[in-house]
């Protein structure tokens, strides 16, 4: 690859790390072309998911402010950037990987955190940004402000806030009451959409380190 391709390509992995709400490394070796197709399929418009050389992912990852990636740039490495339900998106990358084992979750990376395989694998047991919404809107009956604010929030920071009102509800059950069922008014409430760059850098011919 050409000295101004490399600088492109590391160009558009590194805004698409800056962008996404969470990224996912996998290990496709030994993948089709057909079941890579199917797998982008499966993750529908939540994510992107691109081939990418190992040597430029660890410059743009770094130039994106991430450390720690190193470890698992290993061997034929291709990433899910997450740009809708994080949840949704593990879940399909989970089942796929149970279909197809010649797929490995390898880690990730949420919030400038590097995740591992089990903490990705882990991400996958949430509910969706949907459900999560609507359980906490049932438990926020009495403070809509808050759930104004939630619903604004990118799903990382409601799959916090979901964790934190698990915890209390485990101490005190009675306060998700009638949870799982929203307000009228915050059925018709806008889904925040966003699409990711694209972040094919490299072909999977030039992927293997």
């Amino acid at each position: 690859m050409a000295r101004p391709d490399k600088a492109a390509a590391v160009d558009e992995l590194k805004q698409s790390f800056t962008n996404a709400d969470a990224a996912v490394l996998t290990e496709y070796r030994g993948l089709t072309v057909s079941n890579l197709k199917e797998l982008r399929r499966s993750l529908g418009g939540d994510a992107t998911y691109a081939v990418a050389k190992n040597t430029l992912t660890t410059i743009a990852a770094k130039e994106a402010g991430i450390e720690g990636l190193d470890a698992q740039l290993t061997g034929p490495t291709a990433i899910a950037f997450i740009n809708g339900d994080i949840a949704t998106v593990a879940k399909g990358l989970r089942d796929f990987a149970k279909a197809n084992p010649l797929l490995v979750i390898k880690g990730g990376v949420m919030d400038g955190k590097v995740l591992d395989a089990d903490e990705v694998k882990k991400l996958a047991d949430l509910e969706s940004r949907e459900v999560l919404l609507a359980k906490l809107a049932g438990a926020m009956k009495g403070a809509p402000q808050q759930a104004v604010q939630l619903f604004a929030a990118p799903l990382a920071q409601a799959a916090r806030a979901m964790g934190a009102l698990e915890t209390k509800a485990q101490q005190d059950p009675s306060i998700i009451a009638g949870a799982g069922q929203a307000p009228a008014a915050d059925q018709d409430a806008p889904e925040a959409t966003s699409e990711a760059p694209a972040a094919d850098a490299a072909d999977a011919a030039d992927a293997a380190e």
